[in-house]
C-alpha cells in the first residue's frame, strides 16, 4: 500500500476551518484519517486557538497534540484545575472524557491526532 503525503500541510493548518460552536475562536481541520473501522480510525491535522473567547471541550476520544506556535499565551486548564501555559514542543495527551479549556492571548497553533473518524468532534 502507497504512503500518502500532503506537501505543506502546515500551510493549510494556518488557518483551519472554525470549530462550529458559538462565540469560540478555536479553529480545527483533519488531514488525514486512516483506512480503518471507524471505531479504529486515527484523524490527523491542526488545531489553531485565537485570542478572545476559550473553548471549553470534553473529549468523546483519546487525542494527542503537539505545540507548534504560540504568540503571546496558550493556557490549558484541565477541569480539575491543572493548568499549562503551553510553548512550543510541549506535547499533550487528553483521555477520553476530559474537558479541557483552551485560551490565548494571541493564538497557537498545534499538529494533534485524534482516535476519531474524519471530522468528528
Amino acid at each position: 500500500m502507497p504512503m500518502q503525503y500532503k506537501e505543506s500541510a502546515e500551510a493549510q493548518g494556518a488557518k483551519p476551518p472554525q470549530i462550529p460552536s458559538p462565540g469560540n475562536n478555536s479553529f480545527l481541520g483533519d488531514i488525514f484519517t486512516s483506512d480503518a473501522p471507524k471505531d479504529k480510525q486515527i484523524s490527523c491535522g491542526f488545531y489553531r486557538q485565537e485570542k478572545g473567547e476559550p473553548l471549553v471541550y470534553t473529549y468523546t476520544y483519546d487525542e494527542m497534540k503537539i505545540i507548534l506556535e504560540v504568540e503571546g499565551e496558550f493556557t490549558l486548564t484541565d477541569e480539575v484545575g491543572n493548568k499549562v501555559n503551553a510553548k512550543v514542543g510541549d506535547v499533550f495527551y487528553f483521555p477520553n472524557g476530559t474537558t479541557i479549556t483552551f485560551e490565548s492571548t494571541g493564538y497557537a497553533l498545534a499538529f494533534f491526532t485524534g482516535l476519531r473518524p474524519n471530522g468528528a468532534l
